[in-house]
């Protein structure tokens, strides 16, 4: 399992900081993604792994950014389906510079306070879930009802962060949400 490196976080000056991450990556042990920003892969005898699509764009993009589409049921197993480009939503300005990645933008700014699955929720209930979802409607209930059993999903600030959307399907589809966890005792 690799890891990122980002070298203004560093020990040492920025000069000895550069030249350090620079040997490493002519040595072929760190990946570069982008200025300041390398992954320690695994080494193999092919060369170092690379980070998957996704892990770059969490990585880069930070907080209120999340998965959608076949991207986001892929977070809770819902779906077989790889995209091509995996698609990703972020709550401020989109980033140009996230390589093999797709990326929208969303004006929610109490997206930020959420987790990469509780985005990947929203996204789900603004209706992704009718196309990429292979099990429809009733596969979606029971794995947001696991997600928040396993506490992978935090319900008050999910349904905060809904309020705030501006889709009427996502207010749709969180109402019927809530009555399915209600009528399975999860909600009193």
């Amino acid at each position: 399992m690799g890891g990122f490196v980002h070298t203004n976080r560093l020990p040492g000056s920025v000069d000895a900081a550069a030249s350090a991450v620079k040997r490493a990556h002519q040595r072929g042990e760190l990946v570069r993604i982008r200025r300041g920003l390398y992954y320690k892969g695994v080494r193999t005898r092919y060369g170092t792994t690379r980070p998957p699509a996704e892990a770059v764009a969490a990585e880069v993009l930070g907080d209120g950014a999340g998965p959608t589409g076949y991207s986001a049921a892929r977070v809770f197993g819902l779906t077989t389906q790889v995209p091509a480009t995996p698609t990703m939503v972020v709550a401020g300005p989109v980033p140009t510079s996230v390589p093999g990645v797709k990326v929208s933008k969303r004006n929610n700014s109490l997206r930020a306070m959420l987790a990469w699955p509780e985005i990947a929720a929203l996204e789900l209930l603004r209706g992704d879930w009718e196309t990429t979802v292979d099990d429809g409607w009733t596969a979606l209930s029971e794995a947001l009802r696991s997600a928040i059993d396993e506490g992978k999903l935090r319900w008050d600030k999910l349904t905060a962060a809904a309020k705030r959307e501006h889709s009427p399907a996502l207010r749709a589809n969180l109402r019927r949400l809530s009555e399915d966890l209600e009528a399975s005792g999860m909600l009193a």
